[in-house]
C-alpha cells in the first residue's frame, strides 16, 4: 500500500462489513425464521459486541424493518423556513452511534437513539442527501438527530466516511447492510474486512437479496478481491469467515 493510499485511509474509518447470509448468499429470506437459524441470529450479534467498535450503519429499509416499524411522519409543508444543507451534530458527548443511510429522508424516528437490551443508547446519525425537505430537517434538529449530507442527488460514501469521522471521532465502523448499502460501499473500495457468518441452510429464492447488490445507476464497477484472515467452526456446521481486502 503506498503513501497515498494509507493517508486517505487516516481520514475515514477502518469499515468492518458484518453480515449472516445463507450458503447461497441470501441476507434476508425464509431461511432465518427456520428454529435452526435462531442460534445463528444470536451469534451474529455475540460477534457484533466483540468487535467493540462505538458506530454501526444500515440502509433506510434495514432500519425501518427493526427500528421504526414503518411508522411515518406528517412531512406536509408547516412554514418551516429554510434549512441550509451543512451538517447538524446534536450530541458530541455520546459513547455509541447508529449511522443512518436514508437519503431522500423517510424513516420515521421518535426518539434521537436505539436502545439494545442493556438499555445503553445509540445516538442515531442520519446520512442524507441535499433533497430532503426541510421539514424532515427541521423534525430531526427537533429530536436531537445528527445528520450529515452526502451529496446532492446521490451519496458519496467517501465523503460520507470521512464526515463521521471529522465531526464524531468514529475510528471503526461496523457495515451491517443491506445488501444495496454494502455494495456501494464495495463499489467505492471503502471496506477493509468482511466478518460473515455462512448459516448451513440454502435458501433457493431467486428474489432473495445476496451480500453485495449493485444500484442500476453504478456503471463503473470492478471486482474487489478478499483475502481469507481466519476461518473459525461454529455449532451445527457453521462457519464464521473473515476476510481482508488488502494483505498486511
Amino acid at each position: 500500500m503506498d503513501r497515498i493510499e494509507k493517508s486517505k485511509e487516516k481520514e475515514r474509518p477502518y469499515i468492518i462489513c458484518h453480515m449472516l447470509t445463507s450458503l447461497d448468499g441470501k441476507i434476508i429470506g425464509e431461511y432465518l425464521i427456520e428454529e435452526r437459524a435462531a442460534y445463528f441470529r444470536d451469534l451474529y450479534e455475540k460477534i457484533h459486541d466483540r468487535y467493540g467498535g462505538k458506530a454501526w450503519m444500515c440502509g433506510r429499509v434495514t432500519m425501518e424493518e427493526h427500528f421504526t416499524f414503518g411508522n411515518q411522519l406528517d412531512l406536509k409543508e408547516k412554514n418551516i423556513p429554510p434549512i441550509p444543507r451543512t451538517d447538524y451534530v446534536a450530541n458530541t458527548d455520546t459513547k455509541t452511534y447508529a449511522v443512518a443511510v436514508d437519503p431522500s429522508g423517510k424513516l420515521g424516528w421518535t426518539k434521537n437513539y436505539i436502545t439494545d437490551d442493556y438499555g445503553l443508547g445509540d445516538h442515531i446519525i442520519e446520512v442524507l442527501t441535499e433533497q430532503v425537505s426541510d421539514v424532515y430537517l427541521a423534525h430531526l434538529q427537533k429530536l436531537g438527530i445528527s445528520y450529515i449530507f452526502g451529496g446532492k442527488e446521490r451519496l458519496n460514501f467517501t465523503v460520507v466516511v470521512e464526515k463521521l469521522k471529522s465531526l464524531f471521532s468514529i475510528d471503526q465502523l461496523m457495515l451491517e447492510g443491506g445488501g444495496f448499502l454494502n455494495g456501494s460501499l464495495l463499489n467505492e473500495r471503502l471496506i477493509d474486512e468482511l466478518s460473515l457468518i455462512l448459516v448451513p441452510i440454502a435458501d433457493g429464492a431467486s428474489n432473495s437479496v445476496t451480500l453485495f447488490e449493485t444500484s442500476s445507476f453504478l456503471t463503473n464497477q470492478h471486482p474487489v478481491n478478499f483475502f481469507l484472515k481466519e476461518v473459525e467452526k461454529l455449532d451445527d456446521g457453521g462457519l464464521w469467515l473473515k476476510y481482508v481486502t488488502k494483505r498486511d
